[in-house]
């Protein structure tokens, strides 16, 4: 898909600008409410807060695009709307950890085209617009472009996971064990963590069981814009699927082959 949102990309960012002060003033409260979802995790008055403002602001300057989100839900629809996670790795954010962020992405007709990923405790932000490249920002140092590593083999691969509980449910430990003996490092970052750090060539191969579309949809432009792939474990174009493969395109083959029989 082509087409020009830099506008979009503008107002992303605008949008990541607002979250970075709701969730700052929650981070490390000592009156911070904490519930737990039908679904086990967790979830704060940060997280509601956040997704609360977003898609008011979302309604106020696009009126016409839909809103899908972690805590508030929606459905997953055609045309243009904007997929939110308002707290990725909330058990970080309630445990004093800073590895969180918002995740906030523009679909269109399913194809995530604009992403930007706000990690505000460790004053970085990622971002890309389809066809415009992707970028990080460190502190106030100017953006650098980013692009995945060129290592072209396994055994020179770092690769990430998540929780090895996911993998033991879908039945897949044994061939991630299978893949970490034959790379170079592992290391289970969690999170939209892994992914940055691929988009930006620190890491090589990041796999995952259990992610839902919010997910997934911010960091999709990142990756892919940085010269990354990012499919499910089988290899498919599906950020629906419960899995998800991501790796400097080089290395997918292999590891698809390794993971996703």
């Amino acid at each position: 898909m082509t087409g020009d949102f830099a506008e979009d990309l503008r107002f992303a960012r605008d949008l990541a600008d607002m979250a970075h002060v709701i969730a700052l003033q929650r981070y490390r409260s000592l009156d911070l409410s904490v519930e737990t979802k039908p679904d086990r995790t967790p979830v704060t008055d940060a997280d509601r807060a956040v997704e609360q403002a977003l898609r008011a602001a979302i309604r106020e300057e696009r009126p016409s695009d839909t809103v899908y989100g972690e805590e508030f839900g929606g459905e997953l629809q055609s045309g243009r709307q904007w997929i939110i996670d308002p707290i990725d790795a909330t058990a970080n954010f309630l445990r004093g950890v800073p590895v969180w962020g918002t995740l906030i992405a523009l679909a269109v007709d399913g194809d995530p085209v604009v992403g930007v990923v706000s990690a505000p405790a460790l004053d970085r932000r990622w971002w890309a617009a389809r066809g415009d490249g992707a970028w990080v920002a460190e502190g106030a140092a100017r953006p650098r472009r980013l692009t995945v590593s060129k290592v072209q083999s396994l055994a020179d691969a770092s690769l990430s996971y998540n929780d090895l509980q996911y993998w033991r449910k879908a039945g897949r430990t044994e061939q991630l064990l299978a893949l970490a003996d034959s790379v170079w490092r592992t290391r289970a970052y969690g999170d939209f963590w892994p992914y940055m750090m691929l988009a930006e060539g620190a890491v090589d191969i990041v796999g995952e069981f259990g992610p839902a579309i919010y997910d997934l949809a911010a960091l999709v432009p990142i990756v892919e814009e940085a010269g990354g792939r990012l499919t499910s474990i089988t290899g498919e174009r599906d950020f629906t699927a419960g899995t998800v493969l991501a790796s400097n395109g080089r290395l997918h083959p292999d590891t698809v082959a390794a993971l996703g029989s």
